[in-house]
Formats: structure tokens, C-alpha cells, sequence
């Protein structure tokens, strides 16, 4: 009896085996595509969003990082030439010169001759036309990043009604009859919450980087007057 037992189970055990063996192993990776494809309709605008977030993020950011040059090389070489007297040189200087600074310092330039109180006041103005055109577009990344999330969430509810809709006109509760509304509710929430991520990080760091310029250029143009004071 025992023998017989022992030749059963290693019978079994191969069996087992074969059997695991031979299974065939399901790929259950959805393709990202074909993922986004479920979403619906729904996905076109938050797919619209999301590629002009990053368009707005990279353009603002070479700008940004374009416009900030080196001031501190800048500056000490228009109080080189100021110290001399050669205001030609200065402005020649400012007109090769391709950032916000140079033209906020041009500007000063050519009020030479008024109060200091007139050039300071035309310096000041230059440079907030100049910040104005760092920030632009930026603001738009905010307002992505509110209504990307409102967007998917409506998604959402059009993927409660898919679900609620199918079960009325089947009269049956199953996968076949959930599967595409929660594809939908899943995936448009989930794409609606990373555009608004994305947006709402590359509106504060952009943010950022505008005040340091900002504060680079106020300094500057603080020298920049003293300069003038000085000579």
C-alpha cells in the first residue's frame, strides 16, 4: 500500500507541474494609449491642457533663464565706462546687451541731464514692463490647474452615469456592465489630477524664478542710481 502511494503522489506532483507549466502567462499591461483612449470624449481637453502646460512651462522657463544674463558682469561694465565718461560706450553697451536689465538701464541712460528722481521713475517703469513680459502666461498655468481637476471630475460623473445606464438597459450587475464606466471615472480623474499637479508646480517654480529676476533687477537698478549719484 505504501508503494503504491509513493509511485501516486510523484504521478501527481508531475502532473502539477506539467500543468503550471504549461499555463500560459497573461500580460495584463494596458498599453498608455489605449488607456487614455478609455477615458472618452472627456480626455480631449485635459490632453489640450496638458500639452500647453508644458509648452508654457518650457517657453517661460528658456525666457526666464535667457533674460536673467550675468547682471553683476553687466553692471561692472557700465560703472567702467561711466567712471570714464564715455556714455556712448554705456548705451552701446546696453544696446548689445539682450535682457531686461540693459533696456531698464538704456532707458536711464538716456534721461541723463533730468533729476535723478525723473530717471529713477523712468527706470522703475521700464522695469515693470519688462517684469510684465516675464509673467507672461504664466497666470494661464494657475487657471489649468484649477479647472483640470474640475474637468476630470466630471469625468467622473459621465462614467457614474455609463455604469447606472448599462445596468438599467441590461437588467444585470456584472464586470461586463461596471468595466467601461470605471474606466472612464478612473482614468479621467486620475489624468485631471496630474495635469493640475503639473501646472500648479510649474506655475509656483516659474513664480519663483520671476521674483529672483525681479530682485536682481531692483538691485541692479539700486547700483545703477548710485552710480549716477556718484559721477
Amino acid at each position: 500500500m505504501s508503494v503504491f502511494l509513493l509511485q501516486v503522489v510523484p504521478a501527481a506532483a508531475d502532473s502539477l507541474n506539467t500543468a503550471v507549466t504549461a499555463a500560459p502567462i497573461v500580460n495584463t499591461e494596458v498599453p498608455i494609449i489605449d488607456l487614455l483612449m478609455r477615458g472618452g470624449l472627456i480626455m480631449i481637453p485635459l490632453v489640450a491642457l496638458s500639452i500647453l502646460s508644458g509648452y508654457i512651462i518650457i517657453e517661460r522657463y528658456f525666457t526666464i533663464r535667457k533674460a536673467a544674463g550675468n547682471p553683476e558682469v553687466f553692471m561692472a561694465g557700465i560703472r567702467s565706462l561711466m567712471v570714464k565718461g564715455d556714455l556712448a560706450g554705456a548705451k552701446l553697451l546696453c544696446a548689445q546687451t539682450p535682457s531686461p536689465l540693459a533696456r531698464m538701464v538704456e532707458k536711464g541712460l538716456r534721461r541723463i541731464g533730468l533729476p535723478l528722481k525723473e530717471i529713477e521713475t523712468s527706470v522703475e517703469n521700464v522695469g515693470k514692463i519688462e517684469i510684465a513680459r516675464l509673467e507672461k502666461n504664466i497666470s494661464i498655468l494657475g487657471i489649468i490647474a484649477g479647472i483640470a481637476p474640475m474637468i476630470g471630475f466630471v469625468g467622473t460623473i459621465i462614467g457614474v452615469i455609463k455604469i447606472f445606464y448599462s445596468i438599467a438597459a441590461t437588467k444585470e450587475f456584472g464586470i461586463p456592465q461596471v468595466a467601461d464606466g470605471l474606466y472612464v471615472k478612473l482614468v479621467t480623474s486620475a489624468t485631471g489630477l496630474i495635469v493640475g499637479i503639473i501646472a500648479h508646480v510649474g506655475y509656483h517654480w516659474l513664480s519663483i524664478l520671476v521674483e529672483r529676476m525681479v530682485f536682481r533687477m531692483e538691485n541692479s537698478a539700486i547700483e545703477f542710481m548710485d552710480i549716477l549719484q556718484d559721477n
